[in-house]
């Protein structure tokens, strides 16, 4: 198989990283193209606590996703090019949405590896892109 599009879901925890690290490496060794995605949960956005209006709330978290993409286009080399999607949403259902639009061969993202009690309690972006994607997934876990 060839990759010529490969999707990167990154956020601002270093597993992230580690795993935007990986999909970059195979991007530049196979020549595809890439693209980041970011995903504001609509959660936080409709927050009812926070004071500030959700219009406001989102330019603000798309500013700063935007800040979070530049990070992590600061780790590429010299004159890569990535494509950068920042959606707000589900992240599950705006990784594989993106992933069939733009459309990617591969979809790279990061995962705790969490197991038993603590999956079910807080639930697995990694394993839900992984049952919904039309493309392979590579899940990437934590540095030992």
């Amino acid at each position: 198989m060839t990759f010529r599009k490969i999707l990167i879901s990154i956020d601002s925890d270093p597993i992230a990283a580690h795993a935007a690290d990986i999909g970059a490496d195979l991007a530049r060794v196979t020549g595809a193209e890439m693209a980041f995605i970011h995903v504001i949960e609509p959660e936080l956005v409709n927050a009812a606590d926070t004071g500030i209006q959700p219009d406001v709330f989102v330019a603000t978290a798309k500013e700063t996703a935007r800040k979070l993409i530049d990070d992590f286009r600061k780790r590429l080399p010299p004159q890569t090019v990535a494509l950068d999607f920042v959606q707000v949403g589900s992240p599950e259902t705006e990784v594989v949405n993106a992933a069939k639009d733009w459309p990617a061969d591969l979809i790279v993202i990061g995962s705790h590896g969490r197991g038993g009690i603590k999956r079910a309690l807080l639930g697995s972006v990694a394993e839900g892109v992984m049952r919904h994607a039309t493309c392979p997934v590579l899940v990437v876990r934590a540095k030992a």
